[in-house]
């Protein structure tokens, strides 16, 4: 599936870069609608990306509704609160409604959660999640990727990302 429209949610202080990277790094064909959560606060980082912004507070941005048609939706970082409340139903906030709708609407949604070690109750949450077609996809080094600088790990999972959604691109050397 080409994708034409997609949300990335930044939530947490955390590896809040790389959901930025992720941004950028994007083809500039796919129409971009980026949330960030308060916690995040990166909003100045996109003023010379081509992007939609959403306040993580406005439950009613158009990007709330299966009717808007999104192709997929990415949470980078994903922090344990939002991949719990994702897990249990909850959708209380913006990042929460568009992974919600991207759920009921069966559409791609890609979680990057962003903490070490995982507790029980968050892989709990994440094989749940899984079981629901969700991809899973936390920010882990591929040592194989012959990476000599952390931009070009950072490239290697970026590009990991946009594999598993389909996102055509070469940010990092592929086996041949």
């Amino acid at each position: 599936m080409l994708i034409r429209k997609l949300v990335v949610a930044i939530t947490g202080a955390s590896g809040v870069q790389l959901g930025q990277k992720f941004v950028d790094y994007l083809p500039s064909d796919i129409d971009v609608h980026v949330v960030v959560s308060d916690n995040a606060l990166t909003v100045e980082s996109f003023e010379n990306k081509q992007v939609t912004l959403h306040s993580s507070e406005n439950i009613a941005a158009s990007i709330s509704s299966g009717s808007f048609r999104v192709d997929a939706t990415a949470i980078i970082p994903c922090s344990m609160n939002t991949l719990a409340k994702i897990a249990c139903g909850i959708s209380d906030n913006l990042p929460t409604r568009v992974a919600a709708v991207a759920l009921k609407e069966q559409k791609k949604l890609l979680l990057a959660p962003r903490e070490l070690p995982f507790s029980a109750i968050a892989l709990e949450n994440m094989q749940k999640l899984a079981t629901l077609g969700v991809i899973v996809a936390p920010p882990v080094m591929g040592y194989y990727s012959d990476a000599s600088s952390l931009e070009d790990m950072e490239k290697f999972i970026i590009g990991k990302w946009y594999d598993v959604l389909g996102i055509e691109n070469s940010l990092y050397e592929r086996w041949k």
